[in-house]
């Protein structure tokens, strides 16, 4: 795993700031958003060094600030947070806009604390964005892992503020930045979000490999749940299995602090695309 990460709703605080100035007549971008998977169905054993398995019952993101720019010009910008639950199947449209038809090299994204004017996605359940207000949080998780007749739940709020920038994804074959607008044509860009990254056993290593097992020990009264607070009582040096190495990051201490950390590299771009943090 690297460091440096992978009908529309367009009245919903969309801010057009097009210019034409050096295209070929316009098109469309269309952002959508997508749990793969591993969110929308489960990690299986195979995937994990430790045979673990995870199934995610929610998977809520907030999703706001998704800028299309070249050269300093803006061409379309979304300001408006949406509130939503990655578990919940299939593609989601995010917004939809048309300007001018060029490469816009420069596209950015934000999964920041939910505020009062966040809107709940369609289909996503009130309570659920009301949840991520009354918490502040950008992304919360709730699921379980299971392995061999044990179960361990977990339901964890997260308030870290990321922007994801300067993306970069294939496109026909070739890594492309940012959009790329062709006069009548849409360019659909899809902000996909990695629900194993939550597990991973490393921040700066390629060869990052999923773990549970230590989220599992983390239960200390052994009541079947494993909190935050749990994962904030083990430091990171006394993890059993896996490497847990940070890299040039600071300030990771526990293993709640550690998953704190991997909570912001959730977010990609076109399905493997990596954007800068």
């Amino acid at each position: 795993m690297k460091r440096i990460i992978a009908s529309a709703l367009a009245g919903l605080g969309l801010l057009a700031c097009s210019s034409d100035e050096g295209t070929d007549g316009t098109g469309t971008v269309a952002f959508t958003t997508w749990g793969e998977e591993y969110i929308e169905q489960e990690i299986p054993a195979s995937e994990f060094a430790d045979g673990w398995t995870v199934k995610y019952s929610k998977f809520l993101v907030v999703l706001s600030d998704i800028e299309v720019a070249s050269g300093g010009t803006v061409g379309a910008k979304s300001d408006q947070q949406q509130v939503f639950d990655m578990v919940a199947p299939g593609v989601k449209p995010v917004f939809t806009q048309q300007l001018g038809a060029k490469n816009w090299e420069t596209v950015n994204y934000r999964i920041g604390p939910a505020t009062a004017a966040a809107v709940a996605a369609p289909g996503l359940a009130a309570a659920d964005k009301d949840k991520m207000v009354a918490g502040g949080f950008s992304l919360y998780v709730e699921g379980t892992g299971s392995k061999g007749g044990v179960v361990k739940r977990f339901a964890w709020g997260f308030d870290q503020d990321t922007t994801y920038k300067n993306c970069k994804g294939e496109v026909a074959g070739a890594e492309q930045s940012g959009a790329i607008v062709t006069n009548g044509g849409t360019d659909t860009i899809q902000l996909t979000i990695h629900g194993d990254h939550m597990f991973y056993d490393d921040l700066a290593s390629a060869d990052a490999k999923l773990r549970f097992v230590n989220v599992a020990d983390a239960d200390a009264d052994d009541d079947g749940e494993v909190t935050l607070d749990e994962l904030a009582a083990v430091e990171r040096a006394d993890l059993k299995e896996g490497t847990y190495q940070v890299g040039g990051f600071s300030n990771v201490f526990t293993y709640k602090d550690f998953v704190t950390e991997l909570s912001r590299t959730v977010g990609h771009f076109r399905g493997e695309g990596e954007c800068e943090l």
